[in-house]
């Protein structure tokens, strides 16, 4: 019997454009036209070192303010500090109004999600649902019910909640753990948008949420 990995690997497909037409589910069948799937869109272990070497740019969405930067913000092994205060801006606390230094890391594990898949074709802006958030902002969120651990890495500036239009959460999330640099929350919403990702610079863990 097939996995649940591979059931996700075999229904997760490119239109001949390149580009993914509908959210793609556990189970789903492959339509007539559409691209075989990539070979193991998970194992970002097998890239090579002229992935990383590569200057990098974050095209970042923020649907709360309607904000979008596509940004080249490391070249030559160096961060660019102008698009680093920009991609702080854009990661900060939208209700708090308040922004912090974002871990590098972070940016980093944002950036290879997003030019990993676009190795496939899929070239949609990654979407922050939430980057930094104050004390005041987190502590509000825990009483309106909202999934927010109450020392979350989110007010260190190491943990963005993101998702990208059109692709599922648990696909995303599995990309996302692949590259072992932290923590991976997967929280599933049957909702038009779907659900989203956590990801942080924390211990590696995953959990469901």
């Amino acid at each position: 019997m097939p996995s649940r990995r591979q059931i996700l690997r075999q229904t997760l497909t490119l239109t001949a454009a390149g580009l993914f037409t509908t959210r793609v589910f556990a189970g789903d069948k492959p339509k007539n036209g559409e691209l075989a799937p990539p070979p193991d869109l998970f194992d970002s272990q097998a890239l090579d070192i002229d992935f990383w070497v590569k200057p990098r740019t974050l095209d970042l969405i923020r649907p709360q303010s309607g904000e979008r930067s596509k940004l080249l913000y490391w070249k030559d092994g160096e961060v660019i500090d102008s698009a680093y205060q920009e991609l702080c801006h854009i990661l900060r606390d939208v209700n708090g109004k308040k922004s912090a230094p974002i871990d590098p890391k972070l940016l980093e594990t944002l950036w290879a999600t997003q030019a990993y898949i676009a190795r496939f074709g899929m070239t949609k802006p990654l979407e922050i649902l939430s980057g930094y958030r104050t004390p005041e902002s987190n502590r509000h969120l825990i009483e309106q019910g909202v999934p927010a651990a109450r020392k979350s890495l989110h007010m260190d500036g190491k943990a963005a909640d993101i998702r990208i239009a059109n692709l599922h959460e648990e696909v995303l999330g599995e990309l996302i753990q692949s590259f072992r640099q932290g923590g991976v929350g997967f929280y599933y919403r049957a909702t038009s948008n779907g659900g989203w990702i956590h990801t942080d610079t924390g211990l590696q863990r995953s959990w469901k949420g």
